[in-house]
């Protein structure tokens, strides 16, 4: 089976990845279908397993390639790195500043809560975009043989994007449930804030086909965006659980295991 996915395009690869992160949300959104909540411990045990994949893969599949691929392009490897770190994280901290002051407009207006969870659905569906292109530019850069960038930590990379996506999935369809939306259109709303994933995925994979000189920034800015979400969601959201420390101990087993599968099997 691996054989077969390996054979693919790196376009097809990204598509399929994302395909996959995308039925993660769908998942996490039919839990609205069984339950009206879900155990806090284990939301948060997925976010600290998410964030440690997430960290070491800046690093290792990302920010690493990065570098070499600019020096082997004769650029200065650093500055690289540095503006397409900064503009990752700079772009959806831009967009996070845009979604709370309309959030904040909204709720001065006495806007209703189904309004702010359709507002939660936005915001969600925004930073799925950057995610797309994380796993795009992954399995594009593969193209060019880059150290670093190997199939697996691309699998890898997937895999733990899409493990945050569940929480993601019920974040959206359990709350429009207890505002007395029907469960089927709660789950469809979930569901739909990962519909960008793939396209956003293709895209990304697309340009780092055709114009090779980009994928040393894409490759950081990929790194910048994810950095972003891990310290600014995930990370707080994961210990706001009083058991800190077994979420602390997941998120240190998500980023070994991303390690080694980098270090070890690249």
């Amino acid at each position: 089976m691996l054989d077969f996915f390996s054979e693919l395009s790196p376009v097809t690869q990204a598509l399929i990845a994302s395909l996959f992160t995308w039925s993660i949300t769908t998942l996490g959104a039919s839990i609205v279908f069984f339950f009206k909540e879900v155990r806090k411990g284990i939301m948060d045990a997925l976010l600290g397993f998410s964030a440690g994949v997430m960290i070491s893969a800046s690093f290792w599949s990302l920010l690493s390639p990065a570098i070499e691929m600019a020096t082997n392009l004769k650029m200065t490897s650093w500055i690289v790195a540095f503006t397409g770190f900064m503009s990752g994280g700079l772009l959806l901290f831009i967009g996070d500043k845009v979604f709370s002051h309309f959030s904040s407009k909204n709720n001065n207006n006495g806007a209703g809560k189904i309004k702010r969870c359709l507002m939660l659905i936005f915001s969600i569906t925004l930073h799925n975009i950057p995610e797309g292109l994380v796993i795009g530019v992954a399995f594009g850069s593969l193209a060019y043989g880059v150290e670093g960038a190997t199939l697996a930590s691309a699998i890898t990379l997937a895999i733990g994007i899409g493990l945050q996506n569940f929480p993601e999935g019920s974040a959206v369809s359990l709350p429009l449930r207890r505002e007395g939306m029907k469960r089927a259109k709660a789950f469809f709303l979930g569901q739909a804030t990962g519909i960008v994933e793939p396209i956003s995925a293709v895209l990304g994979a697309f340009l780092v086909l055709k114009i090779q000189v980009l994928l040393p920034f894409l490759l950081a800015f990929a790194a910048g965006a994810m950095i972003y979400v891990v310290v600014e969601e995930l990370i707080p959201e994961s210990q706001s659980n009083s058991r800190k420390d077994l979420m602390a101990l997941f998120t240190l087993i998500g980023f070994s295991v991303m390690m080694i599968l980098d270090v070890a099997l690249g």
